[in-house]
């Protein structure tokens, strides 16, 4: 009888890339091939796996995820799929070709080659094998093109000798030259036919550096940070207060917090708070006593709207304050939590 009843129990509704799965599998393979084409390799690979497993899923089950995606499809519209080739058409006949191309020449945004989105699906002892006898320059503009994870991966994986350089030239990089982004994807085709020069592209600088080291381990962020500093301290001092931003505190423990709040001036820690997301708040006001929370909750209604300039300022006094008892290890920030003391 247990059985019985076991076999009714509803199973729960398919969501997410479950759901995702099922209608993929009822695709041919050119159909499913044309949507896993557009999708990022992350993407693909989380599609992959949740196919495997809805392998096997009852009828009730595809039913249920069909109705899921017709109710999503009913809010969406058509605007922006094939836009392009729709804009190209409607200007053709508008304009005539000739027209309608001089036309788009102006006004349709500059894109790239896509040899560049290769490297997403390249893990990072590929893309450091790729580039590791490259001239920096050229080292740095494909860390720039990474997302900042695996850009700290594949740095680590460089020679020591170039990493602090890499670091610098993605710190000081600016517009990326079209002849520059050519080079690059010629190093990723290997050997292919040149193609047309495509627009410049605007990578890199101290908020992608400070990404990426936020992603190395503590020795080597150590070595590179003190590195920098030898070289030029203005950038090395910038890349390190992006490194670590207001927001970062929500990864301080309650034991630290409040260490740090017992130092903080109440009035500084209202109008940082102003701009603070709630779930930050609300880790701060636990690491206070019941009455100073409400008190200062209460002082931030009361304030009524500031001017954004003047909680940033407060903030980062609040984040100086605490690179200041870290660096006298009164304090832990957290994060990278690997690293221990």
């Amino acid at each position: 009888m247990p059985e019985a009843a076991e076999d009714t129990m509803p199973q729960p509704a398919l969501k997410g890339s479950a759901a995702a799965a099922v209608l993929l599998m009822l695709f041919n393979e050119d159909e499913a091939a044309q949507i896993l084409s557009r999708l990022e390799p992350d993407e693909v690979r989380q599609l992959g796996y949740a196919m495997y497993d809805v392998a096997d899923v009852e009828v009730s089950e595809v039913n249920e995820a069909l109705d899921h995606f017709v109710n999503k499809a009913k809010k969406r519209t058509t605007i922006g799929y094939g836009a392009t080739r729709h804009i190209r058409g409607a200007m053709t006949k508008a304009l005539g070709e000739e027209r309608a191309e001089n036309m788009l020449a102006r006004i349709t945004p500059p894109t790239r080659s896509t040899q560049l989105e290769m490297l997403k699906w390249m893990d990072a002892k590929e893309i450091a094998a790729l580039i590791e006898l490259e001239h920096p320059q050229i080292m740095a503009i494909v860390l720039a093109h990474l997302d900042a994870p695996v850009a700290a991966d594949v740095l680590q994986l460089l020679p020591t000798e170039y990493q602090e350089e890499i670091v610098y030239r993605i710190a000081t990089l600016g517009p990326v030259a079209g002849e520059a982004l050519d080079d690059l994807e010629q190093l990723l085709l290997r050997g292919s036919p040149a193609k047309k020069q495509g627009a410049a592209s605007q990578r890199g600088g101290t908020i992608e550096a400070a990404a990426i080291m936020n992603n190395v381990r503590k020795d080597n962020e150590q070595r590179i940070i003190k590195a920098l500093a030898k070289r030029d301290k203005i950038i090395a001092q910038t890349i390190e207060e992006e490194m670590f931003v207001f927001d970062n505190l929500i990864d301080m423990d309650e034991k630290n917090m409040g260490t740090l709040m017992r130092t903080v001036d109440s009035q500084v820690l209202v109008v940082a708070l102003k701009g603070a997301n709630d779930m930050l708040k609300g880790k701060i006001f636990r690491s206070m006593s019941a009455r100073a929370a409400q008190s200062i909750a209460d002082e931030i209604e009361e304030r009524g709207p500031m001017r954004l300039a003047e909680v940033i300022d407060a903030q980062k006094l609040i984040i100086a304050t605490a690179r200041r008892m870290a660096d006298a290890g009164t304090i832990m920030l957290g994060g990278k939590g690997n690293d221990f003391v």
